[in-house]
């Protein structure tokens, strides 16, 4: 069993052994080894380099632009979700200044919910899938060097990114209730305490 959490101490953190008893020793060469490849090396390093230079400065966004440009990426695609349209168009419009920008809607394809069978919202209106994989074949297609999620369903999120040809990182995460800030439920002992019974 692994459990981090909670861990005041951080031993690992300076180097020293884990005071939990924790040994993961076994998984340190091969995740070394994983390392050294690469695009894996490329993105390691790229991203201990905003870390280090930029730690406790830049937003999430400067950090993918920041990203983007020391990996020397030039086209960009945005997977969205249909309810975030106006979050997506203006992060478009600020990666347009640096990059080419693709952006597909979860819903392009109007396949509808009954064709597969699915859970609808409102049975008694016309309701479309949402269509990660297509959106993965799509930015694919269109040879996007990096892929950003844009509020994309639980599930859909994960189907995106394993069909994603290009790498993948998140810039808002799904949370209707939260209003996409799903951490706030952790800092809420009202949502804490419900969760936990």
């Amino acid at each position: 069993m692994v459990n981090c959490t909670g861990c005041k101490i951080s031993s690992c953190y300076k180097g020293e052994e884990c005071i939990r008893g924790q040994d993961l020793s076994s998984y340190e060469a091969p995740s070394r080894e994983e390392y050294k490849k690469g695009d894996n090396k490329r993105i390691f390093e790229a991203a201990s380099h905003i870390e280090g230079e930029h730690y406790m400065e830049w937003t999430r966004l400067e950090e993918i632009i920041g990203f983007a440009e020391e990996m020397g990426y030039t086209k960009i695609g945005i997977s969205h979700c249909v309810g975030l349209t106006t979050e997506a168009k203006h992060l478009k419009e600020v990666l347009d200044e640096k990059f080419n920008v693709e952006a597909v809607c979860c819903k392009f394809s109007a396949i509808d919910k009954k064709d597969f069978n699915l859970t609808q919202i409102d049975c008694k209106r016309y309701e479309a899938i949402c269509n990660p994989i297509g959106q993965a074949i799509v930015l694919n297609d269109l040879k996007t060097d990096l892929n950003i999620i844009v509020g994309l369903c639980i599930g859909h999120d994960m189907l995106f990114t394993k069909y994603s040809e290009a790498p993948v990182t998140t810039f808002i995460v799904k949370d209707r209730v939260t209003g996409h800030n799903p951490a706030a439920t952790l800092y809420s002992s009202y949502y804490h305490n419900k969760l936990k019974k």
